[in-house]
């Protein structure tokens, strides 16, 4: 198999599942291809840009809802997606919080949210996605820790069905915040 940066990713992805973001370097990486650390800098400049695009990635699995829907429905099928695609990767909420917080991941993934909220003239699109898609995170993270802890019998239980009536909870609840106060603005004009 010849060495690509995909090659490099995918490689980031397997370990990152198996053992985790604590575990994931460049050593390892090349390890699995069969390559010397080395030749992976051809490809990837250094560590931040092989989570950066390990991040990419995981973002990349997210789904945008349709347009024609309206921003409620939009912002929580949205939410709901990330949420997923985060789950479907061991630390993946660890891992693309880190890489956001270092502006290391392009395209933003709330770059289509503050897009439509704009055109429905939500006051501050980028203050409603920035706290969606942190609560989203910040959820993912514990969901993705307890699960750990549980496994490794740390902690005694971890219910997968109340984590995510929760997070539906917290959806809806900062969806119709932020309904609510576009309809307030709009009272006040």
């Amino acid at each position: 198999m010849a060495l690509s940066r995909q090659a490099i990713v995918d490689a980031g992805l397997g370990i990152l599942d198996a053992y985790g973001l604590g575990d994931l370097s460049m050593r390892r990486v090349a390890d699995v291809l069969g390559v010397q650390a080395g030749a992976l800098y051809y490809h990837v400049p250094n560590k931040q840009s092989l989570l950066a695009a390990l991040s990419e990635e995981v973002l990349g699995t997210v789904l945008d809802p349709l347009d024609d829907t309206d921003p409620s429905t939009w912002l929580t099928g949205w939410a709901m997606s990330l949420r997923r695609s985060l789950l479907a990767r061991r630390d993946a909420a660890e891992l693309v919080a880190s890489s956001l917080a270092l502006g290391l991941v392009g395209p933003d993934p709330t770059e289509a949210g503050r897009a439509l909220l704009e055109r429905e003239g939500f006051h501050k699109p980028e203050a409603t996605m920035a706290t969606l898609l942190h609560f989203v995170l910040g959820h993912v993270v514990e969901e993705q820790t307890r699960a750990q802890m549980h496994a490794l019998g740390v902690v005694a239980e971890f219910d997968v069905a109340a984590s995510g009536a929760r997070f539906e909870w917290g959806v809806r609840l900062i969806v119709a915040g932020a309904g609510r106060l576009i309809h307030d603005e709009a009272q006040r004009r």
